[in-house]
């Protein structure tokens, strides 16, 4: 694949990201006025959604979404306050994952409000952009207390004994995922001086995620969610990551995507919901990160490579059906257009390194 193709679709699939960008600086999960109600605006989608203006630099958007998402807490302030005095027991006591995203409200009807992991998220972007990246995203009291109550907030509600609905906001387990998000947050953002973070907080979630794994949760044996522990939390070690890479691609890895779990009744063509799951494309962009990151380009340039074949004029979607080059309607999702820019743009400045040390 020559590099200037990589640049073409970079420059396609941002513009495609962008237009799902709303002027308060949220983004939408998908094109704005889907009929699947991927209009609103998640914390958790968000988060991975500003993860490719990241890598291309521009701050300016990444810094707009974090401020509009700090004023959505601050104005859920009472509701947080709470929360940290009286432990929440009911799913809308807790604070909500999905926004609107001109007017902030919380939508209310139950789908799965207790999701652990999108505050842990959101935690831990604060803390790497604030240190790593040297963007000062936290720049009035306002901020510093707000951020301080979310820690709070986790410790409250005891994340590392809480089942949560998790990432595909379904049930509730207790979730590596959701556990490893919080960790990762809390390690993150204890590195700000303003923000106090008791270390006994971040060993709890370390005690049960290594209790958990390599397994999602007791009930699951496998997920796609557990590649989040892999890349961007960092939070798991050689071993288990590759435990957590071998499981993922035996048992989840199809042609067209990754299959988020084993009889994932979500978009399932069979009626009895067992096997057919949907294939999620960002899913193959996700392994190919993580195989850049751990120096295995050739498996990213393969992964990458099946993906571009399954792009669409529109962007890529949500999910394949089951064996079959038929797609939702979620099209394109913000995660997948995300994920796929940051692939192909660390694919091709490893092209262009390799290039340079040709030339030299």
């Amino acid at each position: 694949m020559a590099r200037l193709t990589y640049e073409e679709l970079i420059d396609k699939h941002l513009q495609i990201l962008k237009s799902l960008e709303y002027q308060t600086g949220l983004f939408a999960a998908s094109k704005k006025g889907t009929g699947e109600g991927y209009d609103k605006s998640w914390l958790r989608d968000n988060f991975y959604e500003t993860l490719a203006f990241e890598v291309i630099g521009d701050w300016k958007t990444v810094e707009n979404t974090y401020r509009a998402i700090l004023e959505i807490f601050l104005r859920y302030e009472d509701k947080i306050d709470w929360a940290i005095n009286h432990k929440p027991q009911a799913p809308f006591q807790y604070i909500h994952a999905r926004f609107h995203p001109e007017t902030f409200d919380e939508f209310w009807e139950e789908w799965g409000n207790k999701q652990n992991d999108a505050i842990g998220c959101i935690l831990f972007r604060l803390g790497e952009l604030e240190i790593n990246q040297k963007r000062s995203i936290l720049k009035t009291p306002d901020h510093i207390r707000i951020v301080n109550k979310l820690v709070k907030y986790l410790q409250s509600i005891e994340y590392w004994h809480d089942r949560d609905s998790g990432m595909w906001e379904e049930g509730e387990e207790m979730r590596s995922s959701s556990v490893g998000a919080c960790v990762a947050g809390l390690k993150s953002i204890s590195r700000i001086p303003d923000i106090e973070v008791p270390r006994v907080l971040i060993r709890e979630g370390e005690k049960t995620l290594n209790e958990l794994l390599p397994r999602e949760s007791v009930g699951r044996f496998v997920d796609l969610a557990l590649l989040s522990l892999i890349w961007p939390y960092e939070v798991v070690t050689e071993e288990q990551r590759n435990r957590i890479l071998e499981n993922v691609e035996y048992h989840l890895l199809r042609e067209r995507g990754v299959i988020r779990y084993k009889n994932d009744r979500y978009f399932n063509k069979n009626p009895d919901g067992y096997s057919e799951e949907a294939e999620w494309t960002f899913g193959l962009s996700w392994l190919a990160i993580i195989y850049q990151k751990n120096g295995n380009q050739k498996k990213a340039e393969e992964l990458l490579k099946n993906l571009i074949a399954e792009d669409t004029p529109h962007g890529l979607p949500e999910l394949y059906f089951s064996n079959s080059p038929d797609y939702n309607e979620n099209t394109p999702l913000g995660w997948s257009e995300s994920l796929f820019i940051v692939a192909l743009y660390e694919m091709n400045m490893r092209m262009e390194e390799d290039e340079n040390k040709v030339n030299a």
